[in-house]
């Protein structure tokens, strides 16, 4: 074993104090495993926790479980028998804190609201079960039930999974409550026959869905979870759910979604929080069960039931509804004792000083060995900003098992330049670096802005570019110096994200549009307003307004990246950084790609250090069809030349227009023209 962990360490040997470290939470991780699979074959027959638990049917009755070790008496209530504790409808007691009840088919009817009354030593509650598949709130009383949801004939899916073995992941970040154009909460069905086509149209092979899993405060952006397995009814049934997705992977799109092991809802009636009457069933127990930032319980990853409950949780999103990954919200949360709130994780000392959540850790592991178990071709994700080693780094190897990491370094970086460096000091070389910073082992998926970046409090970059400009010259009439620099600089800041890319790429939606204005959801300081909880798809389809340049840009961006698969080596071999001139230039795979950050100069005969090579323009963000000003000739042909001897180095010699970023597609020196 200890030579399978010296595989992270060989790619960095700073590393190497901390490998005694590495290696007990790699033994911890798989101790953990052999201890939870003793009488299964693996993690996968393990994490079956949603097919025990909860309420099922078969063709001779109704099965429902429960795991309430604290409780002394539980009754199933609801509109089945008028809310009341009858004897019938009594759980009994088994083995190991779970309690049972079986009734007759006709007991339960589809759509019947339920709760649980729940009895523990000196109190009793309502409760909606733990591991409920569907949960609706009443719009009069805004109360919420557990559902029976039992609509007859299974879905019946049609097309397969994406597999993310041989392809790199093109993220379009959505929300489905806020994809309408309307004031309102939008619907899973609105989405696929309005928003879906969009995404297809747009090139993207992977949507990301955030606040699926079922929460009480809409505003919470889905972060508050009070049910697990339960599809948000916010926005439509189970089914409506299952066809969107089934729809996305006919058109080749993977999905994805924004999974929340982090934390719970604090909330007793709608989540699990104190569900037995003891406040420790799945959370901490004194200072660590709450949150101190985001006014929430942790949960407990040293107990067994809480690793079956999640582990089980990541399962039944794969196999009910043929997810096709996780985005894991919240890692460096997750990961440190403090939440990760107080340190700058300047030193690799603090990736090993015994503030970490080995626990934490294990279950990582433990649910990226799971995932992949489960789907082979299924895509993990980490949300994480402390930079941990080896997050993205095979199990085997070490690491944590993810398959990427989020680059949440590269938002923060270009705010900050944006906000507090004039265009003429922008450095190309810090930005070349900023970019192309990450740990070689390790892919991740690079950004420019996420949803974090727009909601309220915070500006998109293309409101950072040209602010409250945008609601006057955004039409194609107008002409306006901050409008033109702020599409040049959004084209350009996308193009070089991408390109720079660690493996991933992700897209907020409207963002690739320029969207301009923020998202704000109903909440009570803004009199529980809709208006900035939507999405203005009408702006990049009004011919008369700009807004569709970016998005055409975007598009041609994407489809480049996608159909080349540009991102599959991430390696950017660098040929020119030069400061004083704000031009960089490098090539990744067979193409070349030239920057000009100079917001006043444009040059004549650049000349790049290529070496011998044939060259054709493919992508250019200065062409009039993505709002630029058309300077270069796009039609012919670029070869290198030398300079002077015969033995001098060829130069490719370019003209460079100010605020450009231009792709080049190497020839190979057998095709002829």
């Amino acid at each position: 074993m200890n030579n399978e962990i010296l595989a992270i360490i060989k790619n960095d040997p700073w590393l190497n104090p901390y490998k005694d470290i590495i290696y007990r939470r790699h033994e911890r991780a798989l101790e953990k495993e052999r201890k939870l699979t003793e009488g299964c074959n693996n993690l996968s027959e393990f994490a079956n926790g949603h097919l025990y638990y909860g309420l099922h049917k078969t063709k001779k009755n109704w099965t429902f479980r429960e795991s309430a070790p604290n409780a002394t008496k539980i009754f199933l209530t609801g509109e089945f028998n008028n809310w009341q504790e009858l004897p019938e409808y009594e759980l009994k007691k088994a083995v190991n804190g779970n309690w049972e009840i079986i009734l007759p088919p006709d007991a339960l009817h589809h759509k019947d609201l339920y709760k649980l009354s729940v009895y523990w030593k000196g109190g009793q509650g309502f409760r909606i079960p733990s591991h409920v598949n569907r949960v609706f709130q009443d719009s009069n009383t805004k109360l919420f039930n557990a559902q029976v949801w039992d609509p007859g004939e299974p879905y019946i899916w049609k097309h397969s999974k994406v597999d993310y073995s041989s392809i790199s992941p093109i993220i379009y970040e959505a929300h489905i409550g806020m994809a309408s154009e309307e004031e309102k909460i939008g619907t899973y069905d609105e989405f696929r026959k309005n928003v879906l086509p969009k995404i297809i149209k747009a090139n993207y092979n992977t949507i990301q869905l955030m606040a699926i899993q079922e929460h009480p405060y809409y505003g919470s952006f889905g972060y508050h979870v009070a049910n697990f397995f339960a599809a948000s009814s916010k926005f439509g049934t189970p089914e409506e759910l299952k066809q969107l997705i089934d729809e996305a992977h006919s058109a080749g799109i993977g999905i994805i979604m924004d999974l929340v092991h982090s934390h719970s809802v604090k909330n007793e009636l709608e989540g699990i929080g104190n569900f037995d009457g003891s406040s420790y069933l799945y959370f901490h127990k004194g200072e660590r069960r709450e949150h101190i930032a985001w006014d929430s319980l942790c949960f407990d990853y040293g107990k067994n039931n809480v690793i079956h409950f999640l582990l089980s949780n990541c399962k039944y999103w794969i196999e009910e509804y043929n997810i096709d990954g996780f985005r894991f919200d919240g890692v460096t949360s997750m990961l440190y004792y403090d939440h990760g709130l107080s340190r700058d994780f300047t030193s690799y000392d603090m990736y090993f000083d015994g503030n970490q959540d080995e626990d934490a850790i294990t279950y990582f592991v433990l649910a990226n060995k799971l995932i992949h178990q489960v789907n082979p071709g299924a895509i993990t994700i980490a949300e994480e900003m402390s930079g941990m080693p080896g997050l993205a780094e095979k199990v085997e190897n070490g690491g944590f098992g993810f398959d990427y990491r989020l680059a949440m370094g590269i938002p923060d970086y270009w705010i900050k330049i944006i906000k507090e460096i004039p265009d003429e000091n922008w450095d190309v070389s810090q930005l070349f670096y900023e970019l192309t910073s990450r740990r070689s082992e390790e892919k991740t998926v690079s950004y420019a802005e996420s949803h974090d970046q727009a909601l309220v409090g915070d500006k998109t970059i293309i409101f950072r570019l040209a602010d409250k400009e945008m609601y006057w010259f955004m039409n194609k009439d107008s002409q306006n110096i901050l409008i033109d620099r702020g599409i040049a600089l959004h084209k350009m800041i996308r193009l070089i994200t991408i390109a720079t890319s660690g493996g991933g790429y992700l897209n907020f939606m409207g963002n690739e549009f320029g969207h301009p204005e923020w998202i704000d959801f109903p909440r009570e300081g803004n009199n529980w307003s809709y208006k900035y909880a939507k999405r203005q798809w009408n702006l990049p389809e009004d011919p008369s307004l700009r807004y569709h340049y970016l998005a055409d840009f975007d598009r041609d961006m994407i489809q480049l990246f996608t159909e080349a698969n540009i991102l599959e080596n991430s390696y950017c071999r660098l040929y020119t950084d030069n400061r004083e001139d704000q031009v960089l230039a490098f090539e990744r795979k067979d193409f070349l790609f030239v920057f000009n950050f100079n917001p006043a100069r444009s040059f004549t005969d650049y000349g790049i250090n290529t070496g011998k090579g044939k060259f054709k323009i493919v992508l250019n963000t200065d062409s009039k069809k993505y709002g630029g000003f058309g300077n270069v000739d796009e039609s012919i042909l670029y070869f290198s030349s030398k300079a002077g001897k015969l033995s001098a180095p060829e130069y490719l010699k370019l003209y460079l227009p100010s605020r450009s970023g231009i792709v080049f597609k190497k020839i190979p020196a057998s095709r002829v023209y």
